[in-house]
């Protein structure tokens, strides 16, 4: 099958790559020429474990290219993929000017005698499938075109994918939304997701709207599960429980679930920050107060800072002079998006109280570099960045961290002082080794 993806951001690369991968010709296409020239290079713009390789493999096979023309990625598509970024505007709403910029593109180019399934693979506020068919539509009546209503459909197929996991995820996924309310573009998806749902997982039907809305109450709802255990990690602080334990006790409830209830300094990244707020403003535009929504992003923004208390008054609620090694700058392991990363405002406030950072991350520092310049030191190996601290800050679970040698990181700091915002290590590995160790919802080891 003949797709075309436009926008070759994460999701766009990602799609395009794995539908690819199944055999179809994909077109991905992209205004940023340096982009597309990088990529018909043969080189992944974005660090996602798993997609350099099977990327190489469907470009050398001539199922994968990348062009700027939007009239030629679309030409041959029977399926137009957009994927397009939607950021945050001012007031908190999902900005879609480049979605509608396109869909206005697309009237324009599209021809009489050859019907496509528009796809609005972004995460977009509801409506947003009838505001890009309306748009479509005022074009190719604009160009006096016979019955143009049947020359396309606009489909709603969020993607669910997470960062780190993004191949496996679209590869197996454990369902596919579609949103669609007439039956040509929902055989002819069945077709395309055939191969991926080969295990048994389900392809959901059903209207626009209704598949709009999941991907925002999805994302809203692992982040509410997230902040909820926040607070209890506050609570059993002042209550002197363990929330590790807590957590157990939660998660071995069917009803409840394993996943999503580790404490920590907060979320962040490039969907629960702006899906919750995207859709905190829906509600607020039909006149419905989403309160729990509301305090979920309370609760993040001051959880992401939860640390900063922890080091200022170990050493007394002065950190001029001193240095603070940080390891991990990505919201996440196995990535190298700092979008939203709470260790971003947790060096704004380390450096705000006067002390210098010097941090280590795998894949994100050239990305923090873009956005700080050199206002911290960048440190070659996670070991590098404890030579003469005072402190180590851990703000990403990255796996190399799990497990380091103490031994090594005594004769580098100047003090043994560790505050963990994703609780790696156990209190009483640290109590034994002689660590100062402080955490989220556990009790402090005071050595």
């Amino acid at each position: 099958m003949n797709i075309a993806v436009i926008g070759t951001g994460y999701v766009g690369l990602v799609t395009g790559t794995c539908f690819a991968e199944t055999g179809n010709m994909v077109t991905c296409v992209d205004i940023d020429e340096e982009k597309v020239k990088t990529l018909s290079s043969g080189k992944v713009t974005i660090y996602e474990p798993g997609l350099e390789k099977i990327f190489e493999r469907n470009q050398k096979e001539g199922r994968l290219r990348f062009t700027t023309s939007l009239s030629e990625g679309i030409w041959e598509a029977r399926i137009v993929f957009l994927a397009l970024p939607t950021p945050q505007g001012e007031d908190g709403s999902a900005d879609l000017q480049y979605v509608l910029s396109v869909a206005e593109n697309i009237g324009k180019f599209l021809r009489p005698d050859d019907y496509k399934v528009i796809v609005d693979k972004s995460t977009v506020p509801v409506g947003t499938a009838e505001r890009v068919r309306d748009t479509i539509l005022g074009l190719l009546k604009s160009r006096n075109l016979e019955h143009p209503e049947n020359l396309f459909d606009v489909v709603s197929n969020p993607e669910f994918l997470r960062e780190g996991v993004a191949v496996e995820d679209f590869m197996k996924p454990n369902r596919v939304i579609i949103g669609t309310s007439t039956e040509r573009p929902r055989k002819i998806l069945g077709q395309l997701y055939a191969p991926f749902v080969r295990q048994g997982n389900p392809i959901i039907y059903m209207d626009e709207r209704s598949a709009e809305l999941t991907k925002y109450a999805a994302n809203a709802f692992l982040a509410t599960k997230i902040s909820f255990m926040n607070e209890i990690a506050q609570l059993c602080e002042k209550l002197n429980a363990d929330v590790d334990m807590v957590r157990k006790g939660m998660g071995s409830d069917d009803r409840i679930g394993r996943r999503f209830l580790f404490s920590g300094i907060g979320y962040g990244g490039s969907c629960f920050p702006k899906d919750v707020k995207a859709l905190t403003k829906s509600a607020q535009g039909v006149n419905y107060d989403f309160k729990i929504l509301e305090a979920v992003l309370d609760v993040n923004e001051i959880q992401k800072q939860h640390l900063v208390p922890k080091v200022l008054s170990y050493f007394g609620g002065k950190l001029e002079g001193k240095t603070v090694a940080l390891w991990g700058l990505a919201f996440k392991p196995n990535t190298d998006d700092i979008r939203e990363a709470p260790a971003l405002r947790i060096i704004e406030a380390l450096e705000q109280s006067g002390a210098q950072v010097c941090a280590y991350d795998p894949e994100a520092m050239g990305n923090v570099q873009k956005q700080m310049g050199d206002r911290i030191r960048y440190a070659d190996n996670q070991y590098d960045a404890l030579d003469g601290a005072d402190a180590l800050v851990i703000a990403t679970e990255w796996s190399e961290f799990r497990t380091p040698d103490f031994n090594r990181m005594k004769s580098l700091m100047k003090n043994c002082a560790i505050f963990d915002g994703r609780n790696l290590f156990e209190l009483a590995q640290m109590e034994e080794i002689g660590f100062h160790y402080e955490s989220i919802g556990r009790k402090a080891v005071r050595n």
